[in-house]
């Protein structure tokens, strides 16, 4: 197992584990980054200007028999003080083979990329074993958006707990922190 109270202690203080999933344990490991190098770590900020493309998501364990789908979300919109929007969702992507990356997967909902306008977001990354080969063409995308659950998503696909998740801290961007 790659779990430890430390790898998993910072989505408990930042309140991941509570407000987006339960607790779990970590069995495989993913990484993920932008295309302006900015590597996601948890609890580390990245602002809307370097998130406009679909960032690369690496899975590294299982095998190309395993697969995973990935959740992007925004357990903190509209706003972090009043955050009736929970869960905006951003990104899902099935059937994502071991060892490989998003690219290989199957997007169920197009990525969007995150721009808070108020107070500072958590931008979630759930992954899930898949118990079956192929999800694609079982998942159906929610209507909308916003009000997303990423813990009934995961028991009306059959996913279980998750397998490895990391998270940013994201906020709006004035103008004088761009130049």
């Amino acid at each position: 197992m790659l779990s430890s109270t430390t790898d998993l202690q910072p989505l408990v203080i930042s309140k991941v584990i509570d407000e987006v999933v339960d607790n779990f344990t970590t069995t495989v490991k993913m990484s993920v980054m932008y295309k302006s190098n900015q590597r996601v770590n948890n609890g580390h900020e990245l602002f809307p200007s370097t998130l406009t493309s679909k960032p690369r998501v690496v899975v590294h364990g299982g095998d190309m028999k395993t697969f995973y789908t990935l959740v992007i979300n925004d357990p903190d919109a509209p706003g972090p003080s009043d955050p009736y929007l929970r869960e905006h969702l951003h990104w899902i992507i099935t059937d994502i083979p071991g060892t490989t990356d998003s690219s290989y997967g199957k997007e169920v909902v197009s990525y969007e990329m995150p721009r808070p306008n108020i107070g500072i977001h958590r931008i979630v990354f759930v992954l899930f074993k898949q118990k079956k080969k192929r999800l694609c063409h079982v998942i159906t995308p929610p209507p909308c958006r916003d009000g997303f659950k990423t813990r009934l998503f995961a028991d009306q696909y059959e996913l279980g707990l998750p397998v490895a998740a990391v998270f940013f801290n994201c906020q709006r961007e004035s103008a004088a922190r761009r130049r």
